[in-house]
């Protein structure tokens, strides 16, 4: 059970409007920081002279400790103090935004993402765990949704806040943006109550969150490096490391008292079969988000406010959509959701990789990212809700914790991968883009109809009963 050094607040009462602010300001840093990267990467590129490599690792540092550190997160907050872990972890964003902004070379901006992940996973988990501690039971679904529309806000302007910035004031103010955010969170955050959890004593899991970064690191690297000459030979080596690795991080999970991923979540079919359709669907819009803004700058020639309007569907269908989804996948069951969501997504890719040289925004990109968009919201929403329901309802936060660091680590792999597999390599990649888009598109559709296909043969809405009693 969680402790308080106060008593439960009403959303009503200032407390609760504090631990809101405090909750809805932290993550939408985060989600501001995944969106406004991607519009940024043509632009950063060349004022490294990077090539495609570089634009994996700025994505992929931050998505690698994210991922990999993602539950370690939320036990550390559990154990030492939710608010305590948040503020940090708002602390080391803030901080290493500013590296991004100042970084003076590639590498050191890759390593400033990669301290931008650790941040990311120490805050992100914080958010629920505080309004879940914090706020009354009788508001607390109303403190979620208000937590989840507002934070859906942030990630919808930015694509066009960060285009805007790349085309008026340059790459690095995308991560000065961070810097006032951040100040706002740790000014509303003295007003939250601290908690956390009596029973977690046993010692934290940091074999399991070391395994885990560098072999998913070893893999990454593998893939990126692929494409490079000369590289084959130690490309296979390290991948193979990596894989060792992650085999490793099973064993020790399994003998843990205290694992970082409880493995005995994955004895239900249907938590199983959940996350493998998160890690499918996630890779596909990882890879989507990936080369869409990329091509349109390089090959389409369009200016990074126009290359972010493109994402825009994404963030608003779902806003809209979520809540009504979330009911009809309760009561309906996820099943039929799934199947369907991930074959409209599916066609939306497709059509996306049809889009040409010289594609328009209003007749040819928006339409089918709005397809891809009310996809997706039917994936998003019922996954969760399928995940959920396989599980024990008193490991709720366990198994949601793993869902989301499943698709975290899909957009990774996806980002290391599907370059490599479309030919797009090199620092002169501009030419291969025409030709690597589409094969891109066709990789990331095909990855949905694999999920498509999982949903209807393999999940049971039978077993899915949102309303069964906790055990």
């Amino acid at each position: 059970m969680a402790t308080s050094d106060r008593p439960s607040a009403r959303l009503s009462q200032p407390a609760g409007k504090w631990v809101l602010v405090t909750t809805v300001l932290g993550s939408s840093m985060a989600l501001l920081d995944s969106t406004v990267v991607n519009v940024a990467l043509p632009s950063l590129g060349r004022s490294f002279g990077a090539g495609i490599a570089g634009l994996q690792w700025t994505v992929d540092a931050y998505m690698l400790t994210l991922a990999s550190f993602l539950l370690l997160g939320g036990s550390l907050g559990d154990r030492y103090g939710r608010r305590r872990i948040f503020v940090i972890g708002v602390w080391w964003f803030t901080l290493a935004s500013l590296l991004c902004a100042a970084a003076p070379s590639l590498h050191v901006l890759v390593a400033a993402r990669g301290l931008q992940g650790v941040g990311g996973a120490l805050l992100m988990p914080g958010a629920l765990s505080l309004i879940q501690s914090s706020i009354h039971r009788d508001d607390r679904g109303r403190a979620i949704g208000a937590w989840s529309g507002l934070s859906g806000v942030a990630a919808a302007v930015g694509p066009l806040l960060g285009g805007w910035l790349v085309g008026s004031v340059g790459w690095r103010f995308i991560f000065l943006l961070n810097l006032p955010l951040g100040a706002a969170v740790l000014v509303a955050a003295r007003h939250v109550p601290e908690s956390r959890d009596p029973s977690q004593r046993g010692r934290r899991d940091l074999l399991g969150a070391a395994l885990a970064v560098v072999g998913l690191g070893a893999i990454s690297y593998a893939l990126i490096s692929a494409g490079g000459a000369g590289e084959t030979a130690a490309g296979a080596v390290t991948g193979l490391v990596g894989v060792s690795l992650l085999v490793a991080f099973v064993f020790v999970e399994r003998r843990s008292a205290e694992p970082m991923l409880p493995l005995d979540l994955f004895r239900s079919r249907e938590f199983c079969v959940a996350n493998l359709i998160t890690f499918c669907a996630y890779a596909a819009l990882g890879g989507t988000f990936f080369f869409l803004v990329i091509y349109l700058q390089v090959v389409a020639g369009y200016p990074p406010i126009l290359a972010g309007l493109s994402l825009l569907p994404i963030s608003i269908v779902m806003l809209l959509l979520s809540s009504w989804i979330g009911g009809l996948a309760a009561r309906a069951g996820p099943r039929r959701l799934l199947a369907g969501g991930c074959f409209v997504a599916a066609v939306g890719m497709v059509l996306l990789g049809r889009l040409g040289a010289a594609p328009t925004l209003l007749r040819d990109v928006l339409p089918p990212m709005i397809v891809v968009a009310v996809g997706i919201s039917f994936v998003a929403i019922p996954v969760t809700v399928a995940v959920l329901a396989a599980a024990d309802p008193v490991r709720a936060g366990a198994a949601s914790g793993v869902n989301n660091a499943v698709a975290r680590a899909a957009g990774l792999l996806a980002v290391a991968a599907l370059p490599l597999l479309t030919g797009l390599t090199g620092h002169d990649y501009a030419g291969a883009l025409a030709t690597s888009f589409p094969r891109a598109m066709w990789i990331c559709a095909g990855l949905l109809v694999v999920s498509a296909l999982l949903a209807w043969t393999l999940i049971r809405d039978s077993e899915l009963r949102i309303d069964r009693p906790a055990t």
